[in-house]
């Protein structure tokens, strides 16, 4: 079902500015609409316990459909450092991999939809169930593959990376509309163990909220290889202040914004939710498995045969800069406590987890009691199974759910 976010929706709710300043040059690319894995940590096949977390799936062949978006050069436009919270990063190293889920269902909200290797695709703006090109009608003929056209919304779209800070990581690609429209935004944040994944395996997730209206800012940061915590705040905090301070050049309010994050990607999204009283302008927070709590995560990775809290355990170690939370590191590991930093001006969360997966719902309840304490609301949805992060996004309906709630957010 689809949310009702469109163009249109956003346009009666916009507030009218100048046209837009580019900083860049953009050269008409066109991207193919074939799937993205989305990069998130998670079990190497929905449905198994216990295996090692490294695995791949096969990868799949996706429509050959492609959306006319305008690209920008390979050059990375470097418009400069945000100084909010700049001073916070330290070294540290780790090396891990990513299990991930493949899938390229896209529903006429444009998320991706339930987790499968077929690639398939709704006509564009309908409604329903997706068809596959295998599938039959109720007479019997094999149902017509959809036919390809221009989306409007799509074509519209400029997709710019830009750089935030000096480091590699520190990069994010933004999605945006060449209008005179103000529009709001939502940070979405990749997971990976905290030492792996890339905004690269978002692009799907990317495109459904471009195709919405929003702004989207699809975020790198440093991994636990290139610094300990809390140098991923930190930058998570810098690429908003960044999205901020340049917001006419993608025709962004820069206070109105939500910010999802996946998995360890959950874990900053809600470490931003929660820093000091609130963000200016951020109006909600959604995390997808998120490991809010780094130190439930290492009590429940102690004595247990599952190897993905196992290594979930040991990442958020590695996060810490290799300590453990005793002694001198246990201001790092209270600082890595989402929960611990709750406050009357912290923006509402959405919290979504499977019953059985390795973060445990019980980070979500954690979350929900620290904020109901100072009267912000958080509202926790369990799903049967294991499902991880984007392979849990993709369940039927999880995603048009967070869109909804994002809607609400934002276009209340």
């Amino acid at each position: 079902m689809r949310t009702g976010v469109t163009v249109g929706a956003l346009a009666l709710a916009a507030v009218m500015v100048g046209p837009a300043v580019v900083y860049t040059t953009a050269h008409a690319h066109a991207i193919s609409a074939s799937a993205q894995p989305d990069g998130t940590p998670g079990p190497a096949k929905a449905g198994t316990r216990g295996t090692a977390g490294t695995a791949k799936s096969g990868a799949d062949k996706s429509d050959t459909g492609t959306y006319g978006l305008a690209r920008a050069s390979t050059r990375v436009v470097d418009i400069g450092t945000a100084g909010t919270a700049g001073t916070e990063s330290t070294d540290s190293t780790d090396g891990t991999g990513t299990a991930r889920t493949r899938a390229g269902v896209k529903t006429g909200t444009g998320a991706t939809g339930a987790g499968t290797t077929a690639a398939r695709k709704t006509g564009t703006g309908k409604a329903g169930a997706p068809k596959s090109g295998t599938g039959r009608s109720g007479g019997g003929d094999p149902t017509p593959p959809p036919t390809a056209g221009p989306d409007p919304l799509t074509q519209g779209t400029v997709v710019n990376t830009v750089s935030y800070g000096p480091h590699v990581r520190q990069r994010m690609d933004v999605w945006y509309q060449t209008d005179e429209l103000k529009r709001p935004g939502v940070f979405l944040i990749h997971g990976g163990w905290w030492s792996s994944g890339d905004k690269k395996y978002m692009t799907e997730i990317s495109r459904s909220y471009a195709e919405q209206g929003y702004v989207v800012f699809n975020i790198n940061y440093r991994l636990s290889t290139d610094a300990s915590w809390p140098a991923q705040r930190t930058d998570t905090l810098d690429a908003i202040a960044t999205a901020r301070r340049h917001a006419a050049l993608w025709s962004f309010d820069p206070n109105n914004y939500v910010v999802v994050g996946f998995s360890a990607g959950g874990h900053l999204a809600g470490a931003a939710g929660t820093y000091k009283n609130g963000l200016p302008g951020l109006r909600g927070v959604v995390g997808i498995s998120p490991v809010i709590s780094p130190l439930t995560a290492y009590t429940e990775g102690t004595d247990t045969f599952d190897l993905e809290k196992r290594k979930l355990r040991e990442s958020a170690i590695k996060l810490a800069g290799g300590c453990e939370p005793t002694g001198k590191c246990a201001r790092v590991w209270a600082s890595m406590e989402v929960p611990w930093h709750a406050s009357r001006g912290d923006a509402p969360m959405l919290v979504v987890h499977s019953e059985d997966e390795f973060v445990s719902a019980e980070h979500g309840k954690q979350l929900k009691e620290h904020l109901r304490q100072v009267g912000v609301p958080v509202t926790i949805v369990t799903e049967p199974g294991v499902e991880h992060s984007a392979p849990l996004y993709r369940l039927p309906g999880v995603a048009e759910r967070v869109q909804q709630w994002v809607a609400q957010k934002l276009l209340s």
